[in-house]
């Protein structure tokens, strides 16, 4: 396995110096080529998916982990979408910016050239697999892919597509690589390779993460899990303050940009919580509330300390009244993870202050914390979200998958 691993490695360090000299026209037509395949392909993908779900149902998986793992038909169009926006994206690479001249008459300028040979280490998620695929080859990067064994299956013929694209399209179909096997142990040998993986970037639960961190001898991309905050403060508009908190809980409760705490100022919360939690119940949310909560919705469940922390990815949610706009920012700042937080309020003054004092990766007025991700945010899809400030911060696009070197021009000066 040792080898095998390191073989993948160094096909992909050979293969990343073609795709960083590659056209944009030879990416764009590369990713293009997937798509068309993917929607060709679709009954295969389904089939193989369906292996996948199968053993992931004999094995208890939970339902969360169940919606990440499926691909319909409707997902499969997503994906073959997420890739032709991909393909339709600025090209970063070979960009020159910040031109400057010195004394001297030397020009110095910066230009953004790709990472590398990219590693993603994932759980569940077909449409990673190609969300992936896309961004590296965007950004002339190389990726080396390794899924988890729930869905090995379906990232197979995933991959196996998007080879054929990259063949068809004239590039080395070395630049998507899958790891083919279940075993941990390989996760930990691509994990040492650090002479040809420039960046590893895992997608999955928090220990997932933590394992990778752990064993990496290569810089890591991560976010630990995603503890998202509504605020709804005092100047909110309750109608409107309802809708976001519904659709940032329940419209899809098993991912990392749900909200798990729902904050709301004192002032108004005696009219707002009850008003709510109707549409909560009828959504299957369970409440867990403080004490102040739950006078007033005395159905709400006694939260602990461990609520405030939690990311359930589940219908349940953690409820507080707070007296202040400072107290809610001091318990995002005590409980959050640095994913996405979002104010309610019809007061410019304060959404104004939130957006400035609040330290998260995202950071929203009025809007769910739903929108959260990449492609809702013009990336056209995301290779992962950091919660590090290094390199990036927040869902990461083609730009994030790229650095800038000095360049520098001269007319013959020499240094005195």
């Amino acid at each position: 396995m040792k080898e095998n691993i390191k073989d993948i490695a160094r096909a992909a360090k050979a293969a990343s110096n073609e795709m960083a000299r590659a056209s944009t026209d030879k990416k764009r037509d590369a990713i293009l080529n997937m798509a068309v395949l993917l929607i060709e392909n679709e009954e295969l993908l389904i089939k193989e998916n369906e292996k996948d779900l199968k053993q992931a149902r004999e094995k208890g998986i939970s339902e969360a982990m169940l919606d990440r793992l499926t691909l319909t038909e409707s997902g499969i169009v997503a994906m073959a979408d997420g890739l032709r926006e991909v393909s339709a994206l600025t090209d970063p690479v070979g960009e020159i910016s910040h031109i400057r001249t010195r004394p001297n008459g030397i020009q110095v300028g910066r230009m953004r050239i790709p990472l590398g040979v990219i590693g993603i280490i994932y759980e569940a998620r077909p449409n990673v697999t190609a969300d992936a695929a896309g961004l590296c080859i965007m950004s002339g990067n190389v990726v080396i892919l390794r899924g988890g064994s729930e869905s090995i299956h379906s990232n197979r013929a995933v991959a196996r597509l998007l080879q054929e694209g990259l063949k068809k399209a004239g590039l080395p179909k070395e630049s998507v690589q899958l790891i083919q096997t279940t075993d941990r142990d390989a996760v930990l040998e691509m994990l040492q390779c650090e002479e040809e993986i420039d960046l590893i970037i895992p997608r999955g639960g928090e220990g997932l993460i933590r394992f990778v961190v752990e064993n990496s001898k290569i810089p890591v991309i991560k976010h630990y899990k995603g503890v998202c905050h509504v605020f709804v403060d005092e100047g909110a508009d309750l109608n409107k303050a309802t809708d976001i908190a519904i659709n940032s809980k329940a419209q899809r409760p098993g991912v990392c940009n749900a909200m798990e705490t729902l904050l709301v100022h004192s002032k108004i919360a005696s009219t707002f919580l009850p008003q709510v939690a109707g549409r909560f119940k009828k959504a299957g949310v369970e409440l867990r509330g403080c004490k102040r909560s739950r006078e007033i919705v005395s159905s709400m469940k006694e939260a602990t300390e461990d609520d405030w922390f939690a990311e359930y990815l589940d219908l349940i949610l953690a409820v507080k009244v707070v007296d202040s706009m400072d107290e809610a920012m001091g318990h995002i700042r005590t409980y959050g993870s640095l994913h996405t937080e979002a104010i309610i309020t019809e007061n410019h003054g304060r959404a104004m202050r939130f957006l400035r004092e609040v330290n998260s990766s995202v950071v929203m007025v009025n809007a769910s914390t739903r929108f959260s991700d990449g492609n809702q945010l013009g990336l056209g899809a995301e290779i992962g979200i950091s919660t590090t400030k290094l390199h990036s911060f927040g869902p990461m696009g083609v730009e994030d998958l790229t650095t800038r070197k000095f360049i520098v021009l001269g007319e013959g000066q020499i240094r005195k």
